[in-house]
């Protein structure tokens, strides 16, 4: 989507401007970054404006903390990255929270990954430590893909014989996820979260373990209310996160589940929709 919308905000209503943000959290692919998977140039003056009223920046993301340090070094100090998908939550390379996934949990993912590779189904298995990633698929087109998330990537022979402190299990499908891999992790839905973050992955986590619980534990260290947080998001991971902030945004193009959750509507990615909203909102028209 790269049209404009009528005005910057919309759906339900066009909200009157936040009074007191403390808290910005925003997800990565398909919400702040552009439609070529980049960070826009404008975050970078607009990082400098935050600091400077006191409001914390911070990436929400299914991708690895690693991943995440790297794409924000030039501007990262200070910054807390919600990473993989809210199980591990680091603030100046120091831990402030983790929800650790059981090993047997973590190999019955991976023995359900290779029963249906054994079927013919194009998946593979990302095993995600909070010392590395790990696949034992080594084919140059899903380390492509694993890549593109996984800054620390170790291939590996057997992934039931790895030892580290899990987070999740990412199984990437190169075929549409919802049709065959996630159904074929419906008896953990019982028991653990099994979130679909993607077109193409899907991610089997602690039950206790999302977005939204990650944010909530931040937002009462740092003493800050939903009042004063801001959230964007666009994928059915994010759902739990739109809870936590009295002003959440839903992207223009965002799941529908993702629209119906939030409270407002801001442009599409591929129209800056992070950036332009938070610079309306909080008064910055010289990044608007």
């Amino acid at each position: 989507m790269t049209s404009t919308p009528p005005s910057l905000l919309t759906a339900p209503e066009r909200p009157a401007e936040p009074e007191d943000i403390r808290l910005v959290v925003t997800d990565m692919d398909g919400t702040l970054l552009d439609g070529t998977g980049g960070i826009p140039e404008g975050l970078w003056p607009l990082l400098d404006r935050l600091r400077e009223r006191g409001v914390l920046f911070s990436p929400a993301s299914g991708r690895q903390y690693a991943t995440l340090a790297r794409q924000f070094a030039e501007a990262g100090d200070g910054m807390v990255f919600v990473a993989e998908n809210g199980t591990y939550v680091v603030r100046d390379g120091v831990e402030l929270s983790s929800d650790t996934l059981d090993a047997a949990v973590a190999a019955q993912v991976v023995e359900t990954t290779r029963r249906l590779t054994a079927r013919g189904s194009d998946v593979g298995a990302v095993l995600c430590g909070k010392k590395s990633a790990y696949v034992e698929r080594s084919d140059e087109a899903f380390l492509a893909e694993a890549r593109r998330y996984y800054a620390l990537l170790r291939p590996i022979e057997d992934l039931t014989a790895v030892e580290d402190d899990f987070l999740k299990v990412a199984l990437y499908d190169f075929g549409p996820v919802e049709r065959s891999t996630a159904p074929a992790l419906e008896p953990l839905i019982s028991t653990h979260q099994v979130v679909v973050s993607g077109e193409h992955w899907v991610d089997v986590m602690n039950a206790t373990a999302n977005k939204g619980a990650a944010v909530r534990r931040l937002q009462q260290e740092l003493g800050i209310t939903p009042a004063q947080t801001m959230v964007f998001g666009d994928y059915l991971n994010d759902l739990e996160m739109l809870d936590t902030a009295e002003w959440s945004f839903a992207m223009a193009n965002a799941h529908p589940d993702v629209l119906r959750r939030a409270r407002h509507t801001a442009p599409a990615n591929t129209d800056n929709g992070v950036l332009r909203t938070i610079a309306r909102l909080l008064r910055l028209p010289e990044l608007s």
